[in-house]
Order: structure tokens, then C-alpha cells, then sequence
């Protein structure tokens, strides 16, 4: 007589297979994160004979053609001009990079998609995470030239640089998000948030002052502020290039507008409440995202 094994019963209850959705399930696979991260600036600089030092290279000739011509030819009348405008193109290009490859990232990574069992929200994060990392040489560079011409860290400079970083990493998710999704749908997208974008370093105070925006607009100024992209290009301004003037009290007086961190926590709510609208409609139409992939 054969000897036979009773079968086993697992009294559980029963869950789907399909992948965990969620921001919070893409840090919870933090390992699954870095990969991607990995895979996407190895893509970047894959048969590049300097690699990596294009991270530094585009930033000095930025920083140098802004010092030339604008500082030197057109002489803009901007203390350290150069260092104004730097400090807003690296918040700039950052939010400009974390939407337009957010935008992309389902459809160029869709093979991915279709075939591994993942949060897809780890995608848009993916490109936001890849846009900080190039962020990072820029900072470098500017740190170095500040110190340079005098510049000394103090506390409420280097909060209001991790607030703008916060305003604009969460921002730029969101819309990343939500503009991902609808990249599926209808391929134009990317090209519209392309154009989009070239939009965005006008409305900030990069290439002119904030004192020209006053005296144009006076009290109706106050509404400029409520671009957290603005507001996030004159924390950093008042971090780095504030303190790299002759007069650092004077020219944080004249060129920053009071009540900043104000306007900035505001700033950081709106993005909060963008990136959870940009969560819901992700998680909306997530499910038809493979099919129209295929």
C-alpha cells in the first residue's frame, strides 16, 4: 500500500499577483529603484569617450557663455549676474529634465512594462532620481565659485536650498506622473511638454531680476510668487549668489522679496497636493497602460 501525502491547505486569503502599485511601494523596492537609476545614466553615457565629465563640462560652458554675454557684451548691470543666472538654471534644469524624461519614461522603458511585475510609477520617480543625480556636478561648481568670490554657507541659505530641492523634486514628480500616463495615450504629449517647458525660464527670475518684476507690476507682483518654480530659483539665489555680493545685507534686501519662506511653504503644499492628484490619476489609468503599450 502506497503511502499517500495529504494535500496541503493554506488558509490565507487570497491576493492579486499584479505588482503593488504606489509611491510608497516604489521606495519600498528601493534595490529595484537603483537600477533602473543605474540602467538610465549608464544609457546616457554609454560609448562616450569622457563619460561622466559631460556632467561638468555642459555646466562651465553654461556658466561661462551667461559670464561672456550677458555679464561682459550685453553687461545686464546685475552684480555677479553669471552666478544669478546659474543658480536658477540649476533648478530650472532640473525641473525641466525630471518632466520631460518623467514624461517618456513608460513608453521608452515599455518593454519593462509589459514583461516585469513593478509599481510603474517606479518609472517617472526613476527619472526624477537620475535629474538629481546630474544636478549634483552643477552644484558642485557653483559651491566652488561662490567660495571663490567670498561666499560663506549660512543656516536659513542652506534651508531654503533643501526647500527648493523639495519643491521641485515633488512638483516635477507629479507632473511627470500624470503627463506619463497621458504620454500613452496620445504620443504628442511629449512634444507638447517639450514646448511646455521652454516656457518655464521665463517665468522665473533667472535671466532678470525680481526687482524688474516689481517695478513693472508693483503690488501685483505678489502673485508671481505663487509659482513655486519662482519661488524655488530665489531660495536658491538668496543660498548661494546673495552672498557672493559686496553687500550681502543690501542685496538680499533689494533683490529678495520678503516673506519668501512664506510664499515657499506654500510652494511646497501646492506641490504636495499636485503630487497626490498626480498619484490618483496614475493609479487610475494604470491598468490600461499595458494595452495600449502592446
Amino acid at each position: 500500500m502506497s503511502d499517500q501525502v495529504a494535500p496541503r491547505v493554506v488558509d490565507a486569503p487570497l491576493s492579486s499577483p499584479a505588482p503593488a502599485a504606489g509611491l510608497l511601494e516604489v521606495f519600498r523596492r528601493r534595490y529595484l529603484l537603483k537600477l533602473l537609476v543605474q540602467r538610465e545614466i549608464s544609457a546616457r553615457y554609454q560609448g562616450s569617450v569622457l563619460g561622466f565629465l559631460w556632467s561638468y563640462i555642459n555646466p562651465l560652458s553654461q556658466l561661462f557663455i551667461f559670464w561672456f554675454v550677458m555679464g561682459k557684451i550685453m553687461d545686464r548691470g546685475t552684480e555677479n549676474f553669471a552666478i544669478h543666472v546659474f543658480c536658477g538654471l540649476i533648478i530650472v534644469h532640473f525641473f525641466v529634465e525630471t518632466f520631460n524624461a518623467g514624461t517618456r519614461s513608460i513608453v521608452r522603458n515599455k518593454a519593462l512594462v509589459r514583461k516585469m511585475a513593478m509599481p510603474r510609477e517606479m518609472f517617472p520617480v526613476a527619472s526624477m532620481v537620475v535629474s538629481l543625480y546630474h544636478m549634483g556636478p552643477q552644484l558642485i561648481i557653483m559651491v566652488l565659485i561662490c567660495v571663490g568670490l567670498g561666499w560663506t554657507p549660512t543656516v536659513v541659505g542652506m534651508a531654503g536650498f533643501v526647500l527648493a530641492t523639495a519643491i521641485v523634486m515633488l512638483l516635477g514628480t507629479a507632473l511627470a506622473l500624470m503627463f506619463a500616463c497621458a504620454n500613452v495615450f496620445f504620443r504628442d504629449v511629449g512634444s507638447f511638454v517639450s514646448i511646455l517647458t521652454n516656457f518655464v525660464r521665463f517665468g522665473v527670475p533667472m535671466i532678470y531680476p525680481f526687482t524688474m518684476v516689481e517695478e513693472r507690476f508693483g503690488e501685483m507682483s505678489r502673485f508671481y510668487l505663487f509659482n513655486p518654480i519662482a519661488d524655488a530659483v530665489l531660495l536658491v539665489q538668496q543660498a548661494f549668489w546673495v552672498g557672493t555680493t559686496d553687500n550681502p545685507t543690501d542685496t538680499q534686501a533689494h533683490h529678495i522679496p520678503d516673506h519668501l519662506f512664506a510664499y515657499s511653504f506654500l510652494a511646497l503644499g501646492i506641490s504636495i497636493v499636485a503630487l497626490v492628484i498626480g498619484q490618483t490619476v496614475f493609479r487610475r489609468l494604470e491598468n490600461r497602460i499595458p494595452e495600449r503599450l502592446s
